[in-house]
């Protein structure tokens, strides 16, 4: 992993806080299935996301937000004090 990090390009995430919370969870779920293993070389590794993008943008794959505000706010009550 430590010679991957070397070869990543700067990734600059600019807008809402949401869009940068979904580049996660699609980094998250490439990894999850396509990188838990061992990938021998950058060659081979180029083509397997490749392979994983085509497939996952044909799927129309989307995040699900499980949450609304105010779930969250009942669910997660000692994170957001009542205010009123």
């Amino acid at each position: 992993m430590s010679q991957c990090v070397g070869r990543v390009k700067r990734l600059e995430a600019t807008g809402e806080p949401e869009g940068l919370n979904q580049v996660e969870i699609e980094l998250s779920v490439l990894s999850r299935q396509c990188l838990e293993r061992r990938i021998p070389n950058a060659e081979t590794l180029t083509s397997e996301i490749a392979a994983w993008e085509k497939q996952h943008n044909q799927q129309k794959a989307s995040v699900y937000w499980g949450f609304q505000t105010k779930d969250a706010r009942r669910k997660m009550e000692r994170l957001y004090p009542n205010l009123t």
